[in-house]
Order: C-alpha cells, then structure tokens, then sequence
C-alpha cells in the first residue's frame, strides 16, 4: 500500500478548509484517512499561521516513505520540523490570539439572602379595612352582572306594555 501525505478539503463553497493526511494513494482525495497530520486554512488573514503540523507525525511518515504532494511539500518545507518559516509562524499564531475578542471574565451577582418574614401584623391593616367600612354601615356601589340583569328584565315588561 503505497502512502500519499495529501490535502483533504472540508469547509463549504467559497470557504475552503484542508486537513493535511495520510492516505492511501488508491483513496479519493476527500476519502478514507489513515491519520489527520495538521491544518491549512487559507483563509486566515495571517499567512504563516495558515498551515499547523504535528511535526513529529509527518516526520514518521516521510521516515516509512509515505511521498507529499507538491503543495504539502512546500508547507512541511516551511512550516515542518527544520522549517524555514517557524520563526514567522510562532509570531503570526501570537498576533491572530491578540486580535480575537475575547469574552469578559463571567461576574457572579450575587442572591440576595431572604429577608426573615415579618410577624402578621403587616397583613392585619388590610383585613380591617373591609371590616370598618361595614362597620360605619355604608355599603359600597356594586356594578355586579346579576343586579344589571335584573334591573333590565324589570324595565323590558313596562316598555313591552307600553308600546303594545
């Protein structure tokens, strides 16, 4: 079974995403992975932070002759274990985490602890109330349905006699 180091496209349309892997070479190119060995985004706005490898995993696969594609050649040329832009690369990852926004530090509000009940007094005012106003004999205005019903059907049978 013959190797193939290759770039294995994710992402959607017009939003590109590669997993550098190693793969048969018989296998389509977005098909059946042996082991993920790193990332390529194109898109990042950084271009060294674009490609991240597990270096010591290719490192393994080139010692037991898995062969790179051209385009996985020129990352792990500069971006793998010697590479020529590692330098590059530790700064660009180091700016892309300073520019993220990052969320604040969650607050704790804290619960306001029960107050203790006070005694029934407090309730006692509002009983009352009802009570002295029965008390002092005066009787409140009730719109209640049943006295309006009552006090229509008194009114229909004199206006029936009077337009008859």
């Amino acid at each position: 079974m013959a190797v193939r180091i290759r770039l294995k496209r994710m992402g959607r349309r017009h939003r590109p995403f590669f997993r550098i892997c190693a793969m048969d070479s018989r296998a389509p190119r977005d098909g059946r992975v042996i082991e993920e060995l790193g990332i390529y985004d194109p898109i990042v706005p950084e271009t060294d932070a674009r490609a991240i490898l597990k270096a010591d995993r290719i490192d393994y696969w080139l010692g037991v002759g898995a062969q790179p594609t051209e385009k996985v050649a020129v990352l792990i040329k500069k971006y793998g274990t010697d590479g020529t832009h590692r330098e590059q690369q530790e700064s660009a990852l180091q700016r892309l985490a300073m520019r993220k926004p990052q969320a604040p530090p969650p607050v704790r509000v804290p619960t306001p602890s029960p107050e203790p009940a006070e005694p029934a007094a407090a309730e006692t005012p509002e009983e009352e109330a009802p009570a002295s106003e029965a008390a002092s004999g005066e009787s409140p205005p009730s719109d209640s349905p049943a006295e309006t019903v009552e006090n229509s059907e008194a009114a229909a049978p004199e206006a029936a006699e009077s337009s008859s």
